[in-house]
């Protein structure tokens, strides 16, 4: 195919050109211009003269019309060459990529009116070439107003072809089509669209168009919508989405793929996940395939996706004394907690029944230093981090996994808090208010005394490492004279 299309640009209009060069300068020596002298001149009549000098002037005529065929020939094929020479070699060369097309036939046009205007001002100097150009000023005229439309395509392909807003190749959208730019000519772009049409838009139209471009050799970004069930993890759900998308066929490894919540929608959580493409003209069945995977990977992690539903919540009413929706791995959790082992199963039913289940983000601050509060809460899933300041950073001092507490002296004393505490990963807390244990201690004064000899306990073994600590005792009654007072069980 390379083959045959150079045999038609270059090899076939250059052997053409040689053969008639060729066959102009073996018939122009026969046609040598004939000259009389003065014997043969006075041998002739007046007549015979005359028809011969008109023989001599034809001969003359002839052969300078070969030798100028000759040499336009000859400078056809010259310029057919260096043009060849600059813009397939020099300029791929420099650039990297062919020069346009509409530069290379300017630039033919021009160097082919050139040698033209040189060859012929050279064998037929008594042409009248300025007369001939001023003459045809009102012709221009007249071509150009008839030729506007065509005119104004030329001027508006100069004009993209400087400004280099696209190369061939590129995806580019102008109006309502969207394609593959094949070529830019110097009356229309080329474009190929994604059903394998073939459009043909005027320079001067896509001049005056607003211009979406995505270069062939640039990663460019796509978007896809998806949604899921309110009840879904967004950790979990960003994590799933982006290991999937990153693996497919034709999205760049170069950038991570970026999943992000879009929108709370009325029927579910709307998603949107960003990537890059490899090569752009592929995008339609590369985000069919994205769409693939995602539905792929939902299936393999437990996921749904949204749709209009109503869902009713029936809740059972308390029965035998046991409240409505207790749980028991709340339970289980509460009773592995060491500051809660002075209460029966009872009192940890009933609590395990009044306590606030929150779910974290990774990186979300849980508890603020300096903050007033009056709950303690309990690591049921996840993992926290406890940070403190740092010359203004923030700097962590201990790591609490599933089971572990922090916060506790803000619900028995009301202290303000001390630390930061931050989720590490998706967290799930239990948090124990002041009400709830206002409540069982109303039932049972007695519990008071029994959590603040556990608490002060647990604080004492905390600081055992230190030399300055006060004895186990002392800090038992100080701890209970606060909470009874902070409870107001005085």
């Amino acid at each position: 195919m390379a083959l045959q299309k150079l045999q038609t640009q270059l090899i076939l209009p250059l052997l053409a050109a040689a053969l008639f060069a060729l066959l102009a300068f073996i018939v122009a020596p026969n046609f040598e211009p004939l000259a009389l002298d003065d014997a043969q001149r006075q041998a002739l009549s007046a007549d015979q003269v005359a028809q011969y000098q008109i023989m001599a002037d034809s001969y003359s005529l002839i052969r300078r019309i070969l030798l100028s065929a000759m040499w336009l020939c000859l400078a056809f094929a010259f310029v057919r060459l260096l043009s060849r020479f600059i813009f397939n070699f020099l300029f791929r060369l420099r650039k990297g990529r062919e020069a346009p097309t509409l530069v290379r036939d300017i630039f033919s046009l021009a160097a082919n009116i050139l040698f033209a205007v040189l060859i012929l001002k050279t064998y037929f100097p008594e042409m009248p070439l300025g007369a001939l150009l001023s003459g045809s000023a009102l012709l221009g005229v007249i071509i150009g107003l008839a030729l506007q439309d065509t005119l104004g395509n030329l001027f508006a392909g100069v004009s993209l072809h400087a400004d280099k807003p696209f190369d061939v190749g590129d995806v580019i959208s102008i109006g309502k089509w969207t394609g593959v730019v094949e070529s830019v000519t110097w009356r229309a772009v080329k474009i190929r669209t994604f059903t394998n049409h073939v459009v043909l838009a005027s320079n001067s139209s896509v001049a005056k168009e607003l211009i979406e471009v995505c270069p062939r050799d640039n990663l460019n970004a796509r978007l896809v919508f998806f949604n899921t069930v309110y009840s879904a993890s967004p950790a979990k759900v960003i994590h799933v989405v982006r290991e999937a998308v990153r693996e497919t066929e034709n999205v760049s490894r170069q950038i991570t793929p970026i999943v992000r919540i879009r929108d709370l929608g009325a029927s579910g959580v709307d998603y949107e996940v960003k990537y890059w493409l490899e090569d752009y003209a592929r995008y339609n069945d590369t985000d069919a395939l994205v769409r693939q995977r995602i539905w792929y990977a939902y299936r393999r992690a437990g996921l749904s996706f949204a749709y209009p539903t109503q869902t009713l919540y029936l809740e059972r009413p308390a029965r035998d004394g046991r409240p409505a929706g207790s749980s028991s791995a709340v339970m289980e959790r509460l009773s592995a907690v060491d500051i809660f082992a002075p209460l029966s199963p009872e009192e940890l039913e009933r609590l395990a029944g009044k306590i606030a289940r929150h779910v974290y983000a990774p990186g979300e601050a849980i508890i603020r230093a300096g903050e007033q509060g009056s709950s303690m809460f309990v690591v049921h899933e996840g993992v926290v981090e406890v940070q403190i300041a740092d010359n203004g950073r923030p700097r962590t001092v201990a790591t609490l996994q599933e089971g572990d507490f922090f916060g506790e002296m803000a619900l028995f004393t009301g202290e303000p808090r001390t630390a930061n505490v931050v989720a590490a990963e998706e967290t799930e807390v239990l948090e124990i208010s002041h009400a709830a244990m206002k409540h069982l201690f109303d039932n049972d004064p007695e519990l008071a005394e029994s959590l603040s000899h556990t608490i002060a306990e647990r604080r004492f073994n905390l600081a055992a490492q230190t030399s300055v600590a006060q004895s186990d005792e002392g800090e038992s009654d100080g701890l209970l004279t606060s909470i009874k007072r902070f409870f107001g069980l005085d």
